[in-house]
């Protein structure tokens, strides 16, 4: 099958066909663009998606524990992956495919308008060869006509007796130059008409084949490329379903990691105080001074009138403590975590001593490292300096003994925490009904308050043992420690105001240097 052949005469017809060949291909790369906009737009809103969901971190505390959390902050990862994925198909589309058919519609059109132009100037040529033949075949017949009129004339002067000799021999002539002339224009007819018949017979043989099979040629590779085409858009998206099927695999572990029982222990890891219970209100009895006899109403009512004081002393001092369902404390984070709860403050307290003992680990690390390229540098001194590396050594120590500090100061909290907490378990509270002093809620040793003063640092007292001598007369709360020191030497503290101490002795600073040169500390005796 060839257009050549088939087609011979529908020029025309193969320049519409051709014409339309290029506006589809043209019209499928626009299809292939506008993909190409829609997965970019698609990929840009998953990942603007992901970003407004996506938790932003400004310190640890904030990043998600619960199961749940980290497995859709887990899905969102991968949804960010599959987002790229998209981006991916449209850099695949916009280089396999666009690209690609925009380059060759270019090319095309040009080899098209080439294959055109030689037809046009094929038929030209035929038609001017038409012309030719076409003129001396005219020419030809009206030279004819013309010796058919000179030998008419000639046989009627020839007929007639009263011509002349002179009139018929010229009438004579005349017809012979016509005949002449007809004969010429027969051999020029006949050559142009065998040219003709030649051109003619090359031109729907030879050239015009020709050139409708490079039309035909240049069509089907329009084909095939399409054909490409449609296979490489498929593949762009066929070559990233791997990855995408890893991306839901990877949602659908996300999913399956989520555990009930793990969120609900992180719950109670994240809010346990480390308080019990409060205990049960004692009984108030209000009567018996009504039973009393009126020989020692004096005397009861003043009893009942200091036991009812105490009462509401007591309540009040009682009233800030509950704990449980009362206000958190106020302020702004203090250095031991004092502020929270004994198992929060514990908890705190664990994790900075672990990430103290991380960094004296790798200041060990360091020093280590430096003593052996110091050995290095002693032993071969070409290669260095021994004394360039003393400047970082000694930061190095400074920064271990300021860690080791740290991590002491922390232990001594997270001691005094766990020893409270150990103690817990024995405190009982007072449940004698016929008490006259209410205690209230008692909060556990350590608990926190709204208000310092009114915290309670003893166990509760007992029925029959509560003393106002006691109470006015009772010590004040220790200054709260701001930090602790090291003695690098022994000193005596003979002089008045002073304090004794022994070298490597640890003393809790209760109170800054405010210019004079003095520092407030405590031993940890309290002394």
């Amino acid at each position: 099958m060839s257009w050549g052949t088939e087609l011979w005469d529908q020029f025309d017809s193969l320049d519409k066909h051709t014409q339309w060949g290029i506006d589809f291909l043209e019209r499928y790369a626009k299809f292939v663009k506008e993909r190409i906009e829609i997965e970019q737009n698609y990929a840009k809103q998953l990942r603007n998606l992901v970003k407004k969901y996506c938790p932003k971190r400004s310190s640890k505390d904030e990043e998600p524990r619960f199961t749940s959390c980290v497995a859709f902050f887990n899905i969102l990862n991968e949804l960010n992956d599959y987002a790229g994925q998209r981006e991916v198909v449209a850099e695949e589309m916009a280089h396999r495919v666009y690209g690609e058919l925009m380059r060759y519609a270019h090319d095309l059109k040009t080899e098209r308008k080439m294959h055109l132009q030689e037809g046009r100037k094929a038929q030209q040529y035929l038609d001017m060869c038409w012309k030719q033949m076409d003129n001396s075949k005219k020419k030809f017949e009206r030279e004819c006509r013309e010796a058919e009129k000179a030998q008419q004339s000639y046989e009627r002067l020839d007929n007639d007796t009263n011509a002349t000799k002179a009139d018929v021999e010229k009438a004579k002539q005349q017809l012979n130059l016509r005949t002449h002339m007809a004969d010429e224009n027969k051999n020029e007819y006949a050559a142009q008409l065998q040219n003709f018949n030649g051109e003619q017979h090359k031109h729907f043989y030879v050239v015009i084949p020709q050139i409708y099979k490079q039309l035909q040629e240049m069509d089907e590779r329009r084909t095939i490329k399409l054909s490409e085409c449609y296979r490489g858009f498929a593949d762009s998206e066929r070559k990233v379903i791997p990855i995408i099927s890893k991306c839901l695999e990877g949602m659908v572990l996300a999913a399956k990691s989520v555990d009930e029982r793990r969120d609900s222990q992180m719950v109670v890891d994240s809010f346990k105080s480390g308080f019990e219970p409060p205990g049960d209100f004692p009984f108030e009895d209000y009567s018996q001074h009504i039973y009393r006899t009126i020989s020692d109403g004096t005397i009861s009512a003043s009893k009942q009138e200091s036991g009812k004081v105490d009462a509401k002393t007591t309540v009040g001092k009682a009233k800030g403590k509950l704990w449980l369902f009362g206000k958190k404390p106020k302020g702004t984070a203090l250095e031991d975590f004092s502020h929270l709860p004994p198992e929060q403050r514990r908890k705190k307290l664990q994790q900075r001593i672990d990430e103290l003992n991380r960094e004296l680990q790798k200041e060990s690390d360091q020093k280590e490292a430096l003593n052996k390229m110091k050995d290095v540098y002693e032993k071969n001194p070409q290669m260095g300096d021994p004394g360039s590396l003393q400047p970082k050594l000694a930061e190095t120590m400074n920064n271990i003994d300021r860690l080791r500090m740290e991590i002491h100061k922390n232990e001594a909290w997270l001691s005094e925490v766990e020893g409270k907490t150990g103690g817990r378990g024995d405190r009982r509270h007072s449940s004698d009904i016929n008490h006259l002093v209410t205690q209230g809620r008692e909060s556990p040793e350590g608990s926190y308050t709204d208000d310092a003063n009114q915290e309670v640092r003893g166990p509760p007292q007992q029925h029959g043992h509560h003393n106002e001598f006691d109470d006015d007369f009772e010590d004040d709360d220790p200054l709260p420690a701001i930090g602790h020191c090291k003695a690098i030497y022994p000193f005596d503290g003979h002089n008045e105001g002073t304090l004794a101490m022994k070298e490597g002795e640890v003393l809790y600073i209760i109170e800054e240097d405010k210019g004079d040169g003095w520092t407030r500390a405590r031993r940890q005796n309290g002394s």
